[in-house]
């Protein structure tokens, strides 16, 4: 596979969203391309569209107007269930607020994506154990995310993330809700996956500049338009 394939490849993209009459364009023709392999930061400040672009990256909303490619594949064309399944056997999704469910165990939260692609529960749960080792919570497998630090519940939302091995992993300021310590533990624990899984390509939304200089490609979004540009 060649060093420089592309994995995000963004041309024209727009968003526009509605408040009442009222129109507020979001994104205004962004262009970006994220290659394989490569950590990717996206800075602005609050309001500038960055959790928009992670959106439609995700497949989550679609552009007004655009092409969005992810691993090949316009994604801004799929129906909803075919977006499903691809966020599901393609991307990894990494939050502030964690968005674990409470009801579960650790462990039953880090088994979800696989029990949601058809996987056997004994696949879902070697995997699960596995990911759970390499993230440091493997003592923790049978409590409930309420009885985690938050530095844990990332921990544990991250595992869960790559369970079925995506080929992108999207994190949305994924240490806006930790303290500099915990937040510093996080992107090493990223550090150390990278190194693991060296294929796999990261897009990170932050406005932390010191964040931004850990990656090997860094966009800013400035009132919906790509501004700058670093690797």
């Amino acid at each position: 596979m060649s060093e420089t394939e592309t994995i995000v490849e963004l041309r024209g993209v727009t968003r526009t969203y509605k408040l009442g009459k009222e129109k507020l364009p979001v994104l205004r023709g962004v262009d970006w391309e994220i290659r394989r392999g490569e950590w990717a930061c996206l800075l602005g400040a609050s309001g500038s569209g960055k959790t928009t672009l992670l959106n439609l990256i995700g497949a989550l909303e679609k552009p007004d107007s655009g092409t969005i490619r992810i691993a090949g594949v316009d994604v801004s064309k799929l129906s909803r269930g075919a977006a499903a399944q691809f966020r599901n056997r393609k991307l990894g999704f990494v939050f502030q607020a964690y968005h674990l469910l409470p009801e579960l165990s650790v462990l039953e939260n880090v088994m979800l994506p696989g029990n949601l692609a058809g996987f056997s529960r004994s696949k879902s749960r070697a995997r699960a154990l596995e990911l759970l080792e390499t993230v440091g919570l493997a003592d923790r497998m049978k409590h409930r995310p309420f009885e985690l630090s938050g530095g844990e519940q990332q921990r544990a939302a991250i595992a869960r993330a790559l369970l079925n091995e995506p080929e992108l992993l999207l994190a949305d300021e994924p240490t806006g809700n930790l303290d500099s310590h915990t937040g510093e533990a996080i992107l090493e624990l990223f550090t150390q996956l990278r190194k693991l899984h060296p294929e796999r390509s990261i897009m990170m939304i932050t406005h932390n500049r010191e964040i931004s200089k850990l990656a090997d490609r860094t966009g800013e979004l400035v009132d919906g338009v790509m501004k700058k540009e670093t690797e």
